[in-house]
């Protein structure tokens, strides 16, 4: 049996603008992690990139935790585990940096213990772990994913749209923490503003899967989360409006945020809006980093 493998999960972008929790797809930006199986027992993690000086080793750490979840169910003997991680992946910035290491795990365990899990077992456990099945679902798939739960667990319906598109992921410095965007949403909302919701989100779907995509300004509209959210992000709107006036067919907070990511044509030039969306920043006191992406087809991966 193989000890080590190496292991490659790309970044997501939960939401999409009106899929609250249940829309999110995968960019060609990737955490890599390699797990080896030590004879002696403990934890030992090293960090490079985004983290280090963070991330501690230990049965809570969410790579061990996925990792030995699948192991113990599958294989049971008591082991050791060295993880090596190299982060590209933002922390606390809305591009699923944690879901990387849930999946990162799950997938490694499972291919050292002859791949007996199916994708959508997989995306069972990353789900129980994370809570919700929006980032965990496009890290497992590739792609662009529908995803809903039921009594039986977390189902994904996966597609890849008609026509390409590029995601202007601005990063700025400041972090936000999933708990405190979450604790801004309220409860409960108007019906009008579920109305608009839900016609938005079946749009974003029509508009990729048909390639009009004249209608992906209105369909990345929100009125569930992103309103409630903007004053944790300064200068949000302003950078939204940067966006597309310089090109981009709209912008959506990423995931839980502080990420904002435009879509555009990648014809357009999708640097140029890029540079308006960090000046838009810089106006509000906010110095930010843009990474230019395209979707990931192919999900976590052994390298």
């Amino acid at each position: 049996m193989e000890k080590k493998i190496t292991v490659i999960v790309p970044a997501t972008s939960a939401n999409c603008g009106p899929g609250y929790d249940s829309l999110g797809l995968a960019c060609d930006l990737y955490n890599e992690f390699t797990f080896e199986i030590l004879e002696q027992p403990g934890f030992e993690l090293e960090v490079i990139g985004e983290g280090e000086g963070r991330l501690r080793a230990s049965g809570r750490n969410l790579a061990f935790l996925s990792f030995l979840k699948v192991w113990n169910e599958v294989n049971g003997a008591k082991i050791g585990l060295k993880v090596t991680m190299q982060n590209s992946i933002p922390l606390s910035r809305g591009l699923g940096s944690s879901s990387t290491a849930i999946v990162a795990g799950l997938t490694a365990a499972n291919l050292l213990t002859g791949a007996t899990l199916s994708k959508e077992r997989l995306l069972d456990y990353a789900t129980e772990i994370e809570g919700h099945p929006d980032n965990v679902a496009p890290a497992i798939l590739g792609g662009i994913t529908i995803s809903y739960m039921d009594q039986q667990g977390a189902h994904s319906l996966r597609f890849v749209p008609q026509q390409e598109l590029c995601f202007i992921a601005v990063v700025p410095d400041q972090p936000l923490s999933t708990h405190k965007a979450r604790q801004a949403i309220p409860q409960r909302i108007p019906h009008v503003d579920a109305v608009f919701n839900a016609s938005r989100t079946a749009l974003y779907v029509g508009a990729l899967l048909s390639g009009d995509y004249q209608y992906l300004s209105a369909a990345l509209e929100d009125r569930l989360h992103q309103p409630y959210r903007m004053p944790l992000i300064p200068g949000m709107a302003d950078v939204f409006s940067a966006a597309k006036a310089n090109g981009a067919y709209g912008a959506i907070i990423s995931g839980a945020g502080s990420t904002l990511m435009a879509y555009a044509d990648p014809h357009k030039d999708c640097q140029k809006i890029a540079s308006a969306m960090i000046e838009a920043f810089k106006n509000h006191g906010q110095n930010s980093k843009a990474h230019i992406l395209k979707l990931d087809l192919e999900g976590a991966r052994e390298k």
